[in-house]
């Protein structure tokens, strides 16, 4: 379903981009991913991810969007979900961009779920009104649909301070 490629840096307030330029064929880097979603996201659809988290982490981020961006450019199409794991802050903020414009922050969570050098899993569960997020099996937060073409989203990023053990 994913296949791997290029990695992305990108913030939830004001997006700030590098990355590669997305080639013909997908490819993967050191600690990044990026991924084509074959007929975009759907209710009922699950994305996983495991990895690593770094011993020295700063952050981690996973976005659904569109399509790529170009380099060093705003977002040339929507970001359904832009989800950023901060270590200092200890918080997990989410943000969708549409038409070019991203909306407020969130970031309310039950609880904190990753540590340094600890291994996780986070499943993105796309339902009806609402991308669910769970890490390790438990619910951390939910992130209501801002976009309501879901199938638009093809394209799954995942970088920063960890390391990949899986992604699908």
């Amino acid at each position: 379903m994913l296949s791997p490629s290029v990695l992305v840096q990108y913030h939830c307030s004001k997006p700030a981009l590098h990355h590669a330029r997305m080639e013909d064929q997908d490819k993967k880097e050191q600690n990044g991913y990026t991924g084509e979603i074959k007929g975009g996201m759907r209710p009922s659809m699950k994305l996983v991810i495991m990895g690593i988290v770094d011993k020295k982490p700063k952050s981690i981020e996973v976005i659904l969007s569109a399509k790529p961006q170009e380099e060093e450019e705003e977002p040339a199409g929507d970001v359904g979900l832009q989800m950023k794991v901060s270590f200092m802050d200890k918080a997990v903020q989410r943000n969708a961009c549409l038409a070019g414009k991203w909306g407020p922050c969130e970031n309310t969570l039950s609880f904190f779920p990753f540590a340094p050098g600890e291994a996780f899993k986070m499943e993105i569960v796309c339902e009806h009104q609402q991308f669910r997020i769970l890490v390790d099996g438990q619910p951390l937060c939910g992130f209501n649909h801002r976009l309501s073409h879901l199938a638009s989203l093809t394209s799954l990023r995942v970088f920063g301070d960890l390391q990949l053990t899986k992604v699908a």
